[in-house]
């Protein structure tokens, strides 16, 4: 064959599977997506409320873990970031919406298996949300450094440090700027892209673009859903994780629910 001539094999697609699109969708969709969501919490409501026990009370020991270890600074930032890594922890409550839609019975193993149907992609995107949260608490951590000479505050001291202090003002200010910003990368990465990874053979990259398509085509929305979800998470949190038990299976389907109506093949 020389150098001009040609195979006869046909041209190579560049996805395997049909190209994923992004519809557009009113502002108020969120609250759309919350319906949808409480209908398969009452569906499911032991496999769902199950799955956010078990999340809340992993919380929990979390937490009192690291008081109990003396960094009590790092208390801050973990909690704050919870809402980083949500997507990775609900997959199970994905997977349950879908059953739902299939017509199957919700099934708690099932649920925390959910995983297992792509395992490499939805691992390596957990890889990269965990590194996120881990940056997020280093930086975090670096910035109370700056703004307090108090490096090793105490579970009581730890309040009035924050909030009581003349430096308190600035670094709250410039800690939620931050955080907001890793927040907004984390839910433009995620938001989508798990629940597409569960529900597709694809891979991570192909489902982090489609999660960042579906953000910017539907700002106004998705920036709303954002804030749904941050309310309800830290309202979960601030009952000393108990409404995580609720809220977090909440968000779980609706966000299943938001990916099945943002993502389509035509």
């Amino acid at each position: 064959m020389t150098i001009d001539q040609q195979d006869d094999v046909g041209p190579v697609p560049v996805f395997s599977g049909p190209v994923p699109h992004i519809r557009h969708v009113a502002v108020d969709r969120p609250w759309h997506w919350l319906q949808l969501g409480m209908a398969d919490l009452g569906a499911a409501w032991r496999v769902s409320l199950t799955y956010g026990a078990l999340i809340a009370a992993f919380s929990l020991a979390l937490t009192l873990l690291v008081a109990g270890s003396g960094h009590v600074m790092l208390m801050l930032p973990l909690t704050a970031g919870f809402t980083l890594v949500a997507p990775l922890i609900a997959v199970g409550l994905y997977a349950t919406s879908r059953d739902i839609a299939a017509g199957r019975a919700p099934d708690l193993g099932r649920a925390l298996r959910a995983w297992q149907v792509n395992p490499l992609q939805v691992g390596f995107l957990g890889v990269l949300l965990l590194l996120l949260h881990l940056f997020w608490v280093r930086v975090a951590t670096l910035m109370y450094a700056l703004f307090f000479s108090e490096l090793s505050p105490t579970l009581d001291t730890l309040v009035t440090t924050l909030f009581q202090s003349g430096a308190s003002l600035p670094f709250l200010i410039v800690g939620t700027a931050v955080g907001a910003g890793f927040a907004a990368v984390a839910f433009a990465v995620s938001v989508v892209s798990i629940p597409m990874l569960l529900d597709r053979r694809t891979n991570a990259f192909t489902a982090m673009a489609t999660s960042i398509m579906a953000v910017r085509v539907n700002l106004p929305a998705m920036a709303l859903w954002a804030f749904i979800i941050v309310f309800l998470t830290m309202v979960g949190i601030a009952t000393l994780f108990v409404g995580l038990v609720f809220t977090l299976p909440l968000i779980g389907h609706a966000s299943w629910h938001a990916y099945k109506d943002l993502v389509t093949e035509q």
